[in-house]
Parts: C-alpha cells; structure tokens; sequence
C-alpha cells in the first residue's frame, strides 16, 4: 500500500550503473559531433558556391553559420572531455570502495565491539562530503557559463579571400589537367631552309655547263 501510494524508494546509483550511464551520454555526444561536423562541411560547400559566383554576402553568411557549428562541436568535446574525466573519476573510486571493503571485513569484528561513534572518521566524512559539494559547485559554475557568438568581420573577410584564392588556384589547376600545353618546337639555328634535292633533267644539267662555261 505505502509503495503504491509514495512510490518505490529511489535507488542511489552504484559505479557501474553510473558507467554506464557515461558510456551512454558519451555516444550521444560524438554521434551529436559527428553530425555538427557534416553540417560545417556542408556549409564550407556553400560558401565555395556562393564564392564561385561573386556572391559574397551568401558566403559570409554560410562561413558565420560555419563558425557557429564550430562554436556547438567544440563544446561538445568539452562535455565530451569532462565525461572522460568523471568515468576515471568513478573507477578510481570504484577500486577504493573495493579496497575499503575488504578492509573492512578485516575489522568486522573490532568494529562490534567498538559502539561508540569515532570522532576521526566524522571529521573525515565531513571533509569528504564538503569537498564533494565544492567539486559539484565548480562544476555548476562552470557549465552555467555562457558562450559568447561574436563574429570578427575582419576575420570573415580574410577566410573568404583565402577561399577564393583556393578556388582560384583549383581552377588554373583543372584548366591545365584539361588543357595541356602543347610540346614547344624549338627552330634549328643557322639552319637554312632548304627543298629537298630532285634529279636535274637533261636541259637543267646543260643550263648548268653552259653557266660555269660562261663563267670561265
């Protein structure tokens, strides 16, 4: 009856449930990288487009949208990079738990018969849970800092003048794949043009006599 009306009692999470929690989130979030960086590539594509076609203000708006998809993926692997730091975290924890209980089935019997409450190990819980909850703080603060989206138009002009030099130079590139230049013919020096020799007929071969007779 008590279950029914207030619920199952909320179990706390234990090491490897938390793991696998981790492991979870942390495919959703390279999953949520992956697709953010087809998105960028993508928008890289429109503005060479656009670019192409003497339409800068299409590229400049692709290129910001390009920044900001840029902006989301390195936040995610920064949430991706505290993931990694939490599963260490646990599983270092785990192996001290582990460790603290075989420790602790040593001193089962010591423990039954001490009855009152050791003073150390207050003060040490105490720490414990206040270092724990500053830890949790810092996280907080730092997860509830914003991300700024400002855009230096200086630096989008440069970006998209490299982005038309590049295009520039794969189109020289593509002309001269398509076109290649023709070999050079280079003219023989002091070389006079000459026909090619024939056999003299009879009446060129007396022509010829007659002009060395005449030149005697």
């Amino acid at each position: 009856m008590f279950t029914r009306i207030f619920g199952k009692p909320k179990q706390e999470p234990n090491a490897l449930s938390s793991l696998a929690k981790l492991h979870e989130t942390l495919e959703m979030l390279e999953k949520k990288e992956s697709l953010l960086l087809k998105k960028v590539s993508a928008e890289m594509d429109k503005a060479k487009e656009f670019a192409r076609a003497k339409n800068k203000r299409a590229a400049i708006t692709c290129l910001k949208r390009k920044r900001l998809l840029e902006q989301q993926v390195e936040q995610l692997g920064n949430f991706q990079l505290r993931i990694h730091d939490q599963m260490i975290l646990i599983e270092g924890a785990k192996a001290t738990t582990d460790t603290v209980d075989a420790l602790r089935t040593g001193a089962a019997a010591m423990k039954a018969m001490q009855k009152a409450t050791n003073i150390d190990d207050v003060d040490k819980t105490m720490d414990e849970i206040n270092e724990q909850t500053q830890n949790m703080k810092e996280i907080q603060n730092a997860l509830a800092n914003p991300i700024g989206y400002d855009f230096d138009e200086d630096e989008l002009e440069a970006e998209l003048e490299e982005l038309e030099e590049l295009e520039l130079e794969e189109q020289i590139l593509d002309t001269e794949t398509t076109y290649p230049v023709p070999p050079v013919h280079v003219p023989q020096v002091n070389q006079p043009n000459r026909r090619p020799l024939k056999k003299n007929s009879k009446e060129e071969d007396e022509f010829a006599t007659l002009e060395k007779e005449m030149a005697i």
